[in-house]
Order: C-alpha cells, then sequence, then structure tokens
C-alpha cells in the first residue's frame, strides 16, 4: 500500500493511496518510506466506531486481518483513535519487523500494492501474515477494557505447602506489577498455584495471558481455567482458532505476535521448552505484548541456569502436591541397541523391563531420540505387545494418545514431544538411548517427571536405557534428588 504524506489542520498525515485527494505517483511512497508516525489528537466530536477499536485494542494487526473498510479505519487514525506505522523500519541501523523483531529474514518480490520490484518481506512470521515494506499495521490508541460484572473464583481444593507459599508469591508480583520465577517440579500443581493471584488480577480488571509454546497444553489449560472462572470471557489462541480475544487469554506464544502492549499480567508455562527457548522472535512478542508496567511470571520445572543466575525473584516448590518423593530414574546399560536395531531385533533386557510393568498393570511410555528410531522399533516391539508410535509429524497423535490415557494401549513410543504437559496414572517411563544428545538434563527430569504424578500412584518406575553414561543423566539425576532433599528438609513430603 502507497501513502502519501499530506498537512491537515496544521498536522502532518498519512492518506492511502485510494483515499488520496493526489495521485501524483512521485508523492505516493510505501509505508516505510516514512520515518515517523505521530499520532493525531483525539476529534472530540469524532464518534468511534468501539467494534472496530476492540478488534485493534492491544493488536498489531495487517489491514487484511480487521474486518473493517479501509474508509472507517482512516476516519479513526484522523481522529487519533487508531495509531498506524510501517511493518518494516529501521531499528539501530538494521531493517527490522516491527511484528515479529526479525533482523535477519527478509526476500523481496515484485508488489503490485506498493508498484515496486523488490519490496521487501519478512519471512520469520510470513505464517502469520506477510509483513512488507508497504505494510501498515494498525493497533488502537487508547485502551478501554469493560469491567467484569462480578468476579468468582470457583475452586474448593487445598493447596499444599509449597504451592501456598508460591501462590503468595504470585499474588504480590501481579499486585506490585513484578517480574517472578516460580520453579515448581513435575506434578507439583503449577495451575492451582496461579488461582488466587488471577482472581486478584481480574478484581483490579486487569488483562491477563497465559503463554505456552505448545498447541495442546493450550487446549488442556481453556478448560481448566473456564471451570475456576465460569464468569468470565476466556480465550483460546492457537493456530486455526478463532481470533476473537477478551481480556483473559491463553495462547501459544506464537499468536502473541498480533499484539502491542496489552496485557497487565503475562504468565509464560515451561519457560525452557522449544521453540519458546530457541526463537528470539517469540521472546520478543512476549514482551511486544505486555504494558510497559506490568507483570511477567515464569512457570518451570526446568529453568536455564542463565534464568536462575538472572532473577532476583525466585519461588521454589521442591516438593508435588500429594507430598511424596519424586521418583529417581535407574540408569541400565544395553550395549549398541542401535547395532541390534539394524539387525531388526530389540535388547533382551528391555524386552523383559517392559513385559514386567505390563504383568504389574502399568501402563509404559517409551521415549526415543528421533522419528526414525520410532518407525523402526514399533514395528519390532508389535511382535511382542501393542503398541503405537507418535511424534510432532503424526497427524493421529491426539488420537492414539487417548487410546494410551483410556487404557486402550498398552505402550506408547514418543520423541521429546510428550515430555511435558502429560499425565497418565500408575505408568511407568523409559528413555531409550538416553546417551543421545537430544535427552539433555532438563528433558530427562521433564521425562521423569511424568511419573508417580498420581496421589494413588506416586511411586512411578523410571528407567534410563544407555549405551554409556553421559554428564546430563547424572545432572538430572542429581536435580530430582536435589529437589526430593529440599522437600524433606522443609517437611514437605510424608
Amino acid at each position: 500500500m502507497r501513502f502519501a504524506s499530506l498537512q491537515l489542520n496544521n498536522s502532518t498525515v498519512l492518506i492511502p493511496e485510494q483515499l488520496s485527494p493526489t495521485q501524483d505517483s512521485s508523492l505516493l511512497h510505501p509505508i516505510s518510506y516514512y520515518k515517523s508516525f505521530p499520532l493525531q489528537p483525539i476529534g472530540k466530536s469524532f464518534k468511534p466506531n468501539f467494534q472496530l477499536l476492540q478488534v485493534l485494542q492491544g493488536k498489531h494487526l495487517l489491514i487484511d486481518e480487521i474486518p473493517f473498510p479501509l474508509l472507517d479505519l482512516h476516519a479513526h487514525y484522523l481522529n487519533g483513535f487508531i495509531h498506524i506505522e510501517a511493518g518494516l523500519q529501521f531499528k539501530e541501523g538494521e531493517l527490522t519487523c516491527i511484528r515479529c523483531g526479525s533482523k535477519r529474514s527478509f526476500s523481496s518480490f515484485s508488489c503490485a500494492r506498493c508498484k515496486t520490484k523488490d519490496c521487501r518481506y519478512c519471512r520469520n512470521c510470513i505464517v502469520m501474515g506477510k509483513v512488507s515494506s508497504c505494510s501498515p499495521l494498525y493497533s488502537a490508541s487508547a485502551s478501554f477494557q469493560p469491567k467484569e460484572s462480578s468476579i468468582s473464583l470457583e475452586w474448593t481444593g487445598t493447596l499444599s505447602s509449597g504451592q501456598r507459599e508460591a501462590s503468595q508469591a504470585v499474588t504480590r508480583a501481579i499486585k506490585r506489577n513484578e517480574d517472578l520465577l516460580v520453579w515448581a517440579v513435575c506434578g507439583s500443581g503449577k495451575t492451582e498455584v496461579l488461582f488466587r493471584g488471577l482472581e486478584e488480577a481480574l478484581s483490579q480488571n486487569k488483562t491477563i495471558c497465559i503463554a505456552t509454546p505448545r498447541t495442546d497444553v493450550v487446549l488442556e489449560l481453556f478448560p481448566r481455567f473456564k471451570k475456576v472462572f465460569p464468569s468470565i470471557d476466556l480465550s483460546a489462541l492457537y493456530g486455526g482458532s478463532s481470533k476473537d480475544s477478551s481480556r483473559f487469554v491463553i495462547s501459544t506464544t506464537h499468536q502473541l505476535i498480533r499484539y502491542k502492549e496489552f496485557f497487565d499480567v503475562m504468565i509464560i508455562d515451561e519457560v525452557d521448552a522449544f521453540p519458546y527457548n530457541a526463537d528470539s522472535s517469540l521472546q520478543y512478542a512476549v514482551e511486544k505484548s505486555r504494558k510497559k508496567t506490568s507483570s511477567l511470571i515464569y512457570l518451570t520445572a526446568t529453568p536455564p541456569k542463565s534464568m536462575i543466575r538472572n532473577r532476583q525473584n525466585i519461588v521454589r516448590i521442591p516438593a508435588r502436591f500429594h507430598g511424596f518423593s519424586l521418583p529417581i530414574p535407574s540408569l541400565t546399560w544395553i550395549g549398541n541397541w542401535r547395532k541390534k536395531i539394524e539387525k531388526e531385533k530389540l535388547p533382551s533386557i528391555l524386552i523383559e523391563w517392559i513385559q514386567q510393568q505390563i504383568d504389574d498393570r502399568k501402563p509404559v511410555l517409551l521415549f526415543l531420540p528421533s522419528i526414525k528410531l520410532i518407525d523402526k522399533i514399533t514395528p519390532l516391539l508389535n511382535e511382542y505387545i501393542q503398541c503405537e508410535g507418535v511424534h510432532s509429524e503424526d497427524k493421529d497423535r491426539v488420537n492414539k494418545v487417548m487410546k494410551f490415557r483410556n487404557n486402550e494401549l498398552p505402550v506408547l513410543l514418543s520423541s521429546t514431544i510428550l515430555e511435558r504437559g502429560i499425565t497418565i496414572p500408575n505408568v511407568s517411563v523409559a528413555v531409550i538411548g538416553a546417551e543421545d544428545d537430544v535427552f539433555t538434563e532438563s528433558a530427562l527430569v521433564q521425562i521423569a517427571g511424568r511419573a508417580g504424578r498420581s496421589k494413588d500412584y506416586p511411586d512411578g518406575s523410571v528407567r534410563f536405557f544407555h549405551y554409556g553414561k553421559t554428564n546430563d543423566m547424572i545432572a538430572a539425576i542429581c536435580h530430582i534428588n536435589d529437589m526430593n532433599r529440599e522437600a524433606d528438609e522443609r517437611g514437605w513430603l510424608k
């Protein structure tokens, strides 16, 4: 899209080519040509369309994402209710995508909108819509959040000592707009820790986002929060979902790219998980989507060491909600297991362990280092016992996991995609090839954390099958032992 820069009522305004009084090509430029995008003064006699402003409030949207005519958008811009800016701008001498923060992933194309042959665009966030040199980003310039009529937390559960301490820390951070790291072991009940703090935030009419790297977790958390806050308008945002927003959002971190300075409370679940931990644009999106004065709360069982060093406000929950200690993984050498698999055989010690778990009526969750190995081992293991394999590229993953949850499948093989967020009562967990680089300390701690989560079956079996011990295996076991020791010292274990 091209814009003309004209003087109107002693103010410089940008006018889209379609609405411009001049069609002189020398006066029409892609929006990235302009260096500043001043907000227009509020037109006191102008009657804004609040439906339009609700769509744009706290957002950073392309024109194709806004279901209103350009004429309406421009009228709101001229009267100070909408701000526009270039999607691509030079920041500190580098071309930058203002929506996702990328400074590197750019290409160019011949553009019909701005009539140039080398219109640049951002490849990093193109799946969310193309941000190019001629793309304006629209946002509402003022906040207007209608107050909810009633706030009710409908939860009658009891917090453990560790949960109660963390809940108080979360509530303080929200009240004071502070940052907080909640370092809580797998199965500690992190979700319940948030309830009182979120009730406080909602009573103050604050906007809330719980962000997670994975769609699966959004779909799991949404009904849980809807149940305890039934009177609150709650939105679940992920790829393919409705884009309708509300004051309380549960979202994948990718969807935050469309937000701008909206949230008073930002909670990042599993902050160390892929892809959030490896994608600076997702971290940029989190910062861009929250207000300058806001609280930022991280939740994880395995925080990166850099986060621990740089974070002053930390609360730890070293015990599970049921008060039993974390299962300690056992290390079992299985020799050159890859060579055996190439010969279409499985290590006998692995088969014996799996059979023992099945005889004890325990479902078995097996983790492997690659999709290729899952595809190779699944048919071999099926000769002994019924099993299925799941991974990120498996379109039937949800159904297979559901069968496993419902005890219709005794053994499930998985990539690291299930290292977090899955709870199966009485499950036994094993890693095949624990020496592989993909099994870092944090991955192994998370995998071990799948076992013993139920209060009825707190003593889960965890086995790391390997062809040589690694520092990560030892570090994971030390990590779990340290948490058990701290929980015991604080009197939080039964």
